[in-house]
């Protein structure tokens, strides 16, 4: 049995089968949200005492810290890094 995608590239895969972008974009919101659960855990904040330093709800912190919602704004990343006194640093590679 040959497999048409041995030795082939996995996003070559993800493509053909149309789901590349999706997948990027889950796996790059996925890796937002432990890197703000590691600055949670380095800074000792609750996700209570966040949300007040963002002047946000914690409904709304949740939804940054939601590995499944890609619907995020810079302004509310903007004020995540601020009030964990980090600086948002955005590129494209």
């Amino acid at each position: 049995m040959n497999n048409k995608y041995s030795g082939t590239d996995f996003d070559d895969f993800l493509e053909e089968e149309g789901i590349l972008e999706e997948v990027s974009i889950r796996a790059q919101k996925r890796l937002l949200a432990l890197q703000i659960a590691d600055i949670m855990t380095e800074a000792n904040l609750t996700k209570t005492e966040l949300a007040a330093k963002m002047n946000t709800s914690r409904s709304q912190l949740d939804r940054l810290l939601d590995a499944e919602n890609s619907s995020i704004t810079l302004d509310s990343l903007s004020r995540l890094a601020q009030a964990v006194g980090k600086q948002l640093k955005i590129e494209f590679a």
